[in-house]
């Protein structure tokens, strides 16, 4: 997978100057982006051509400004695997859960009143970009709100589940310790926990961080 210094980026965003905003935020950090679109045919006919090592994607996109942008990045999942989806919009939409679907990796939604700090979000393409995630703790609750639990979801306890929500967001073990003021040894037994609760055996390579977060978010 591409390196910081090399990541290649398409961004759609219909509102012209966030869109131009990020090209320039994105180019100055040295990502190599591609292509700044407008509307989703745009964007199918620019990952078909340019093949990014990450797609940009707001929500609500021309014609009808509702939920073209993700539909496009659910099919752009199904299409091409080895392109990483970054959603970023002011919305949540329930099913955007079906980004989730299938491989567990290179997955991310941001909210954008929420970045409050712009190294968060250039950080958050080269997450996805390697495999992991970049989800707003808003964005989990309520897709854990909306989606259908199993019995080993169910089991997880408040503390295990404010643990994989941090993992959801792409943190480290060291980090979640930090936020919940625990020690980084109890993050680490509950982090072994889920992974023993959700049955997610070690594996060469599986993610099994991601692959947490996609059993507790899965329908």
């Amino acid at each position: 997978m591409a390196e910081h210094e090399t990541l290649r980026v398409v961004i759609a965003e219909d509102f012209a100057i966030l869109r131009d905003g990020l090209v320039q935020l994105l180019a100055d950090r040295g990502f190599a982006v591609l292509q700044s679109i407008a509307d989703p045919v745009s964007l199918e006919r620019t990952v078909a051509a340019d093949h990014p090592d990450v797609a940009v994607v707001d929500i609500r996109m021309p014609p009808t400004f509702t939920d073209e942008g993700l539909r496009t990045a659910i099919g752009l999942r199904h299409d091409y695997p080895d392109v990483r989806i970054l959603v970023f919009s002011q919305y949540i939409e329930t099913y955007a859960a079906e980004l989730l679907a299938g491989a567990a990796a290179g997955i991310g939604y941001l909210l954008k009143d929420r970045v409050a700090d712009v190294g968060d979000f250039v950080e958050a393409p080269v997450r996805v970009a390697s495999g992991g995630t970049a989800l707003d703790p808003e964005v989990v609750i309520q897709l854990m709100g909306a989606s259908r639990r199993t019995d080993a979801v169910v089991g997880l306890s408040n503390r295990e589940r404010e643990v994989l929500a941090h993992m959801a967001e792409g943190r480290t073990n060291s980090a979640i310790a930090a936020s919940l003021v625990i020690s980084e040894g109890a993050v680490e037994k509950h982090v072994a926990n889920i992974f023993a609760k959700l049955d997610l055996p070690s594996t060469p390579t599986d993610h099994r961080r991601v692959l947490a977060v996609l059993r507790y978010l899965e329908g």
